[in-house]
C-alpha cells in the first residue's frame, strides 16, 4: 500500500465532545446556589441590555436583516418591539447584553463573559415557546432557561480554566459559540449524538481573531462579537437538527483538526468534571462598566479621588500595581480612538475616577475623552506587575483580581498605597454585592419602562418560585416596550 494515502477510518468522537454532550443531556442541576446565582445573572444581564439601548451605535445593529420581515412566533428582543427569527434574535440580544461591557465575567487562563450565552438561550426558548403554544403544546419555563444558563456557564468556564485561546490569537467568543451550540441543540430536542455533531460544527467553524480587542486595532466589534457567536450557535444547532452530519475528529484530526490548525498542536486540559462550579463562582460586574481586570483599580481610584482631585497638576507619577493578565490586555499608551478603545485601557479607567469621582458608560464617549486632564494623567502612570497578584489570579481557591494605586506628588509627598484584591462582584463579596446588583437592575429597568412595570419586574426577579414557573413567552412579553 502506498504511504501517500489517507487512512479513511472514521474515528470515535473526540472525548471532550462526548463529555460535554453527556453533561448537557443527562446531568441534573441540583445546586440551589447555582440556580439562585443564575437568577441574579439573568436580571443583571437583561438590565445591562436595556441600558445599552440608549446608545445609537448599539441599536443600529438591531432588527431583521431585511426590513419589514415578519416572523411567525418570533423571539422578542427586550426593551424593543422587535420580533425576530431565533438566529437574528440571538444576535440582537447578545449584542445588547455585551455592548457596555457591564455583565458577568469569568477569569482564568481564558477570559470571557458566560452570560453572553443568554442571547442564544433566550431567543431559542422564546421562539420555541411561542411555537409550542401555537401548536397547543406547553411552552418552556424560565426554570429551563436558568438550567440552560448554568450549563452554558459551566461549559464555557471549565474550558477556560486552563486553556488560553488568547495565547494563540483566538477570541474567547469561540467558547460562547461552543457552549451555546450545546445547550441550544438540547433545547431543540437534540439527542446526545446530535449534541456531539453540533459541537463538532462549532469547532470546525471559522473562529474570531482577537484583533479587535487589542491596540492598535481595538474597536466596536468586540461589543457585538458575542452576539455574532450566539447567533452562529443557533444556526449550527438548527442545521444539525435538520439531519446534517458531524465531524467526530474535529479536534484531534492530524493536520486538519482544531488542535493542529488553531491550538498549537496542544489538546484541551480539562481537570474537573462539569457540574455547577462556574455559575456558583462567577464574577458580577456591579459597580463600573469597565473591563473586569480593571474593576479593583477603579475602586482604588475612587478611594483616592477626594485626596487628589484638587491636586491633579501637582502629581508627579501614579504607580499602578496589577497582575499579568491586565498588563497583557488592557495596559496601553498613545491615542485612544473610540469608546471601545477606552474601555479596554487600564490607564483611562483609572484617570476618569481620579478626576471626576465616577466611571459610567458615558465616560468613554468622545466629549468626556476630550478633557485634556485624562491624557495628562495617563502620561504620568507607571504600570508594574506584582507576581503575587498574578499567582493569586490563577489560584482556584482565590481567583483574585487585585490592583493597587499610589500617587506621588512633585513636592515629595504621596498618598497611601490603596490596594483592593477582590471586586465587589466577586464570590467572596457576594453578600455585599447582591443588594447592589439588585439596585443596578432596578435602575436599568427604569431607563426603559414606566414605574409600575419596573416594580413588577423587580418583584418577579426576587420571587424564586414565581419566576421559575413562568412560561418563557410570558416573561419575554413583560420586556416588550
Amino acid at each position: 500500500m502506498s504511504a501517500n494515502v489517507d487512512l479513511n477510518h472514521r474515528p470515535e468522537p473526540d472525548p471532550i465532545l462526548v463529555e460535554i454532550a453527556d453533561y448537557v443531556c443527562h446531568q441534573p442541576i441540583t445546586s440551589q446556589l447555582a440556580l439562585d446565582t443564575a437568577r441574579y445573572c439573568l436580571l443583571d444581564t437583561l438590565g445591562c441590555g436595556l441600558l445599552a439601548l440608549r446608545f445609537p451605535e448599539c441599536t443600529k445593529h438591531l432588527g431583521p436583516i431585511v426590513p419589514g420581515t415578519q416572523v411567525p412566533h418570533g423571539a422578542r428582543v427586550p426593551g424593543t418591539q422587535l420580533c425576530l427569527d431565533p438566529v437574528k434574535g440571538a444576535f440582537d440580544i447578545g449584542t445588547l447584553i455585551r455592548w457596555l461591557d457591564y455583565n458577568d465575567t469569568w477569569l482564568a487562563a481564558e477570559w470571557g463573559h458566560p452570560s453572553d450565552n443568554l442571547g442564544a438561550i433566550l431567543a431559542t426558548a422564546d421562539w420555541l415557546s411561542r411555537t409550542r403554544v401555537a401548536e397547543g403544546k406547553a411552552p418552556l419555563t424560565m426554570a429551563e432557561v436558568l438550567i440552560a444558563m448554568v450549563k452554558a456557564h459551566e461549559i464555557q468556564g471549565i474550558l477556560a480554566l486552563e486553556n488560553a485561546f488568547n495565547r494563540v490569537g483566538l477570541d474567547h467568543v469561540v467558547l460562547v459559540k461552543v457552549a451555546s451550540t450545546a445547550v441550544v441543540t438540547r433545547m431543540l430536542g437534540g439527542s446526545r449524538d446530535q449534541v456531539i455533531d453540533a459541537l463538532s460544527q462549532a469547532f470546525v467553524d471559522g473562529q474570531s481573531l482577537r484583533t479587535y480587542r487589542h491596540a492598535p486595532n481595538a474597536g466596536s466589534r468586540k461589543s457585538w462579537a458575542a452576539g455574532d457567536a450566539t447567533s452562529r450557535a443557533v444556526r449550527l444547532a438548527l442545521i444539525t437538527m435538520s439531519g446534517e452530519m458531524g465531524y467526530p475528529g474535529v479536534l484531534s484530526a492530524p493536520n486538519w483538526g482544531f488542535y493542529d490548525v488553531l491550538f498549537g498542536g496542544n489538546r484541551f486540559a480539562v481537570n474537573q468534571p462539569f457540574a455547577s462550579y462556574v455559575m456558583e463562582n462567577v464574577l458580577f460586574k456591579i459597580s463600573y462598566p469597565a473591563e473586569f481586570h480593571a474593576q479593583t483599580a477603579v475602586e482604588c481610584a475612587l478611594k483616592l479621588h477626594a485626596e487628589v482631585k484638587d491636586r491633579l497638576d501637582e502629581i508627579d507619577k501614579i504607580v499602578l500595581t496589577t497582575h499579568e493578565s491586565a498588563i497583557r490586555i488592557i495596559s496601553k499608551v498613545g491615542p485612544l480612538n473610540n469608546p471601545a478603545d477606552r474601555d479596554h485601557c487600564l490607564q483611562y479607567m483609572v484617570a476618569v475616577p481620579l478626576i471626576f469621582g465616577r466611571l459610567v458608560a458615558e465616560d468613554y464617549e468622545d466629549d468626556v475623552a476630550a478633557d485634556p486632564r485624562i491624557d495628562a494623567l495617563r502620561a504620568r502612570m507607571l504600570v508594574e506587575e506584582d507576581k503575587g497578584y498574578s499567582r493569586d489570579y490563577l489560584e482556584s481557591d482565590k481567583r483574585s483580581i487585585a490592583n493597587a494605586i499610589q500617587i506621588f506628588f512633585k513636592d515629595g509627598s504621596h498618598t497611601a498605597r490603596v490596594h483592593v484584591a477582590y471586586p465587589v462582584g466577586h464570590q467572596r463579596r457576594r453578600e455585599e454585592g447582591i443588594p447592589l446588583l439588585l439596585a443596578k437592575y432596578r435602575a436599568n429597568l427604569a431607563t426603559r419602562f414606566p414605574a409600575k412595570r419596573v416594580e413588577a419586574l423587580y418583584r418577579l426577579g426576587q420571587d424564586r418560585e414565581a419566576l421559575a414557573a413562568m412560561p418563557v413567552n410570558q416573561f419575554m412579553d413583560l420586556l416588550v416596550i
